[in-house]
């Protein structure tokens, strides 16, 4: 019996009960890489953030992350009942269901936001998407979760250019697929474009997909709710022009802009704890930087915005706090 299987048996309450204290924990070992990750994030998207508004904000996304870890754990080891079930309210589903409906094929654009492994399973309902998965580190913790992503009705493919081949068919087909566009590629598939106003690496693969096929293209996000009972759906159609240009500079660029758009309204739910700007003109991985040269690469950018963009709003809304 895979040890993870012990999840089956804890209430989704106490885990999660859990994940408080450790994120709690957490925030009293600042020296941790995940603390510095995520205010190295901040800094960069919003520069104009107060020290106070910056603790606040790594406060509530090292709890969401943690929460989100648990709750991923738990739906691995659980049945897609399960996770269907923990689904309190879903937002604008038309909007999905018209996606479902397009004679080229769906693709579901999911960041990295919020519990996107319980969304997982009450999307399969809809059909049977083909996702690309890639072997998690450990033949333990890999096995776990391949388990409980093979009860879902999807076919999983590899990462590389047979799982392209095999989505690309897929939605010829009128069928759909699930992408996680936010993932920071190799150079190779990518381009630089801004992400919340950071020239970064970006993959370009949805983009090309989209340009190929014309198939819809749906945010979806999976939100834990406030009163603590259970998640919500939120869809988003995405359906400007420019995702569908041809030139892999506009539509990643505008991809990356829908994306911004799903984040901004539930921002601390982001997965800020990943190392998503490791590939930036100039400084490269910012991650490894020292301060002195961080801080020079931050006001320059800022000062490059504020020209390009008088306008340009810097802060987040308190409501994204």
């Amino acid at each position: 019996m895979n040890p993870y299987h012990i999840f089956k048996f804890v209430p989704l309450s106490v885990l999660q009960m859990l994940a408080r204290f450790v994120a709690w924990v957490i925030m009293w070992l600042p020296n941790l890489s995940i603390i510095r990750i995520i205010k190295i994030n901040m800094t960069l998207i919003d520069p104009a953030l107060s020290d106070l508004q910056k603790q606040t904000l790594i406060k509530d996304i090292v709890r969401h992350q943690c929460l989100s870890s648990v709750e991923s754990i738990k739906s691995w080891a659980m049945s897609p009942e399960w996770s269907i079930a923990q689904i309190r309210d879903v937002h604008n589903q038309d909007i999905l269901l018209e996606g479902l409906a397009n004679p080229n094929g769906m693709l579901a654009i999911l960041p990295h936001l919020g519990t996107w492994e319980i969304m997982n399973a009450w999307l399969n309902q809809f059909g049977s998407p083909t996702i690309m998965y890639k072997p998690v580190k450990g033949n333990i913790t890999n096995a776990f979760v391949l388990q409980g992503r093979a009860r879902l009705n999807a076919t999983l493919v590899p990462t590389d250019g047979s799982g392209v081949k095999a989505i690309f068919k897929t939605l010829k087909q009128g069928g759909f697929s699930i992408v996680l566009p936010d993932h920071v590629p190799d150079p190779s598939g990518g381009v630089v474009v801004p992400f919340f106003g950071v020239e970064t690496l970006t993959s370009t693969l949805a983009s090309k997909l989209a340009s190929k096929t014309k198939c819809a293209l749906v945010g979806i996000s999976c939100i834990r709710r406030e009163d603590r009972r259970g998640f919500d759906i939120y869809c988003y159609k995405l359906d400007d022009s420019a995702l569908y240009n041809r030139d892999a500079y506009i539509s990643t660029h505008a991809l990356n802009q829908a994306m911004e758009k799903m984040i901004k309204n539930h921002c601390s739910h982001y997965m800020w704890g990943y190392r998503r700007f490791k590939h930036l003109p100039v400084l490269g991985n910012p991650y490894r930087a020292d301060d002195i040269a961080l801080a020079e690469y931050i006001h320059a950018n800022a000062s490059t915005n504020d020209e390009s963009n008088p306008n340009k709003k810097h802060h987040l809304d308190n409501d994204d706090l």
